[in-house]
């Protein structure tokens, strides 16, 4: 896939921008606050929806037309899809993906609301029907929280992720979160109210279906992301650390062998020859064994909402014992694979999209990056400082300057 041409009508920063963009490298280079990392994000949420900074997507919407009756902040690209791709949405050769984002005062108490318009090819599709037309891998420097921060943050990395190239992954979670909800709200009410336990049948067969859809398709893409990153992690740590990925699932479809004590010594499990429909079973089961301390709780306890992922270093968890530096190369190392893995699924290279990359790696860590960098289809890179790139890989890139949300070429 190659991104060919942006244009942004009152994103952030930008009041309008218009440009073309080359394939291979692409450095961005300008000081802070300039405008370098919105133009990765306005890319990046062609590919998701949604914003890795915004609380809500009336932030992204320029604050100088922000307070309007009526505001539009616009999202255009002009892409390429490969012959080879094998994308479930649109065909190979050239398209357009447009995303407006319509800021506008309610009709009551005048609180602003936002809507989001998709269209591709001119045509206005929904939400669901344009995830993975086009396809972007990101990295910013607080994507260490990835492996240092929240459950959830692991949890929100992969469901981006997958919902970029599984078919209907997205409306899957979107089904299961809701079947949760219902569920909770029915849990509460059993608990506060009484009644009848067995109008959680629905719920639980709800939740246990679309919930074995999700630890299903997490316990293969976990372990096919984990192959490709632990052989980028061992080229960019010269061979010395060894990268693993621990899937730990709040409903886990492994059976504990009885009269066994859990140690913090954690061992590979292979979960890939179970089936969902067994999965499912095992999650129902587990469920109505769990119903009643879920109803004095109100609360579903278990499920993907409460999966895990940590990430293991020559056998060492990252996100507790590590150094900054193993956090940031276990971070690039997923970022890398990730692209690979797209590749592999998709038929087609993912747009490869990197703020402050170089920062606080080593110098053979750079120069080893870089030289994997090279190798991509096509990549944006921002940067305060080109000292920190080769002079090989600067004469071999395009420099854009950006600078008061305009991009000096």
């Amino acid at each position: 896939m190659l991104l060919t041409h942006l244009s942004l009508t009152n994103f952030r920063n930008f009041a309008r921008l218009d440009v073309d963009v080359p394939g291979g490298q692409v450095l961005l280079v300008g000081g802070n606050a300039q405008g370098k990392t919105s133009l990765l994000e306005a890319i990046y949420f062609l590919a998701t929806f949604t914003s890795f900074h915004a609380t809500n997507d009336r932030q992204l919407v320029n604050f100088l037309v922000g307070n309007d009756s009526l505001a539009v902040a616009r999202i255009v690209a002009d892409f390429q899809h490969a012959p080879s791709s094998t994308s479930r949405e649109i065909s190979s050769g050239p398209h357009r993906l447009e995303v407006r984002l319509i800021q506008e005062n309610g009709p009551l108490n005048g609180a602003p609301r936002l809507r989001k318009e998709i269209l591709l090819d001119g045509v206005k599709r929904r939400l669901g029907e344009t995830y993975g037309a086009f396809n972007a891998v990101l990295f910013l420097p607080h994507m260490l929280r990835v492996v240092d921060g929240s459950p959830e943050e692991r949890r929100r990395y992969l469901n981006l992720v997958m919902g970029q190239v599984l078919p209907n992954f997205a409306a899957v979670l979107n089904e299961y979160a809701r079947a949760v909800t219902q569920r909770n709200a029915l849990l509460k009410q059993i608990n506060e109210r009484g009644g009848d336990e067995d109008q959680l049948a629905y719920w639980d067969e709800q939740v246990a279906s679309f919930g074995a859809q999700i630890i299903h398709a997490r316990i293969r893409t976990v372990q096919e992301l984990e192959r490709q990153a632990a052989r980028v992690h061992r080229e960019l740590t010269r061979g010395q650390e060894v990268l693993r990925f621990s899937y730990q699932p709040a409903y886990d479809p492994l059976p504990n062998p009885p009269m066994q004590y859990a140690l913090p010594i954690d061992a590979p499990l292979d979960r890939s020859g179970i089936g969902r429909e067994k999965i499912q079973q095992g999650f129902m089961e587990c469920l109505e064994r769990l119903r009643m301390q879920e109803i004095a709780r109100g609360v579903t306890t278990i499920g993907p909402h409460r999966d895990e992922l940590r990430f293991l270093s020559n056998g060492i968890d990252i996100g507790t014992y590590g150094s900054r530096g193993q956090g940031r190369t276990a971070v690039l190392a997923l970022k890398l694979a990730e692209v690979d893995w797209i590749e592999e699924k998709a038929g087609q290279w993912p747009v490869l999209l990197l703020d402050e990359v170089l920062a606080e790696l080593d110098p053979i860590r750079r120069e080893d990056l870089l030289a994997r960098l090279q190798e991509t289809e096509q990549s944006l890179l921002t940067t305060t400082d080109l000292d920190l790139f080769s002079p090989d890989f600067i004469a071999g890139a395009k420099t854009w300057r950006i600078q008061g949300g305009r991009v000096l070429i």
